[in-house]
C-alpha cells in the first residue's frame, strides 16, 4: 500500500500512548498501520525512579529496514522528564514504520507519545 496523500486524508485522529521502557532497546512502542501516516508531535520520557538516573534510546525503524537511533543513551536524571521531540520537530511514521525504544534500567523510564493518525482509507 502507498502512504496516504495528505490532500486526500479522510480522517485525522489525535492519540496518546504511555509505554514503560525496558532494557530491550528495540521494543516496539508504535507501529504505523496500513493506509496511515502517523505524525508524532511529542515524545516525553519520565524517570520515575527517585534516586537513580537512567538512559533512554529511541529508534526509527523504516519498513523492512534496520533501526536508526535519533536519541542514543541520553541520560534522564532521577525524578525528571526529557522532551525528546516537541511540536517544532515532529516525526512522521509511514505505513509499516516502527518507533522503538529502550532504557538502561527496567521500570525506571516511561515514555509518553502524542501523535496524530492521518488516514485515507
Amino acid at each position: 500500500m502507498a502512504n496516504p496523500n495528505l490532500v486526500n486524508v479522510t480522517s485525522i485522529t489525535g492519540e496518546s500512548i504511555v509505554h514503560a521502557l525496558t532494557t530491550t532497546l528495540t521494543d516496539d512502542i508504535l507501529v504505523a498501520a496500513s493506509d496511515t501516516l502517523v505524525k508524532i508531535n511529542s515524545i516525553i520520557v519520565a524517570n520515575i525512579d527517585g534516586s537513580s538516573s537512567a538512559d533512554v534510546s529511541l529508534f526509527l525503524k523504516k519498513s523492512g529496514g534496520s533501526p536508526v537511533a535519533f536519541a542514543s543513551t541520553v541520560a534522564v536524571p532521577a525524578d525528571s522528564t526529557l522532551v525528546v521531540i516537541d511540536k517544532n520537530s515532529a516525526l512522521y511514521l509511514e505505513e509499516g514504520d516502527t518507533l522503538e525504544g529502550g532504557a538502561s534500567a527496567n521500570s525506571d523510564l516511561t515514555c509518553i507519545v502524542n501523535f496524530e493518525i492521518l488516514n485515507d482509507a
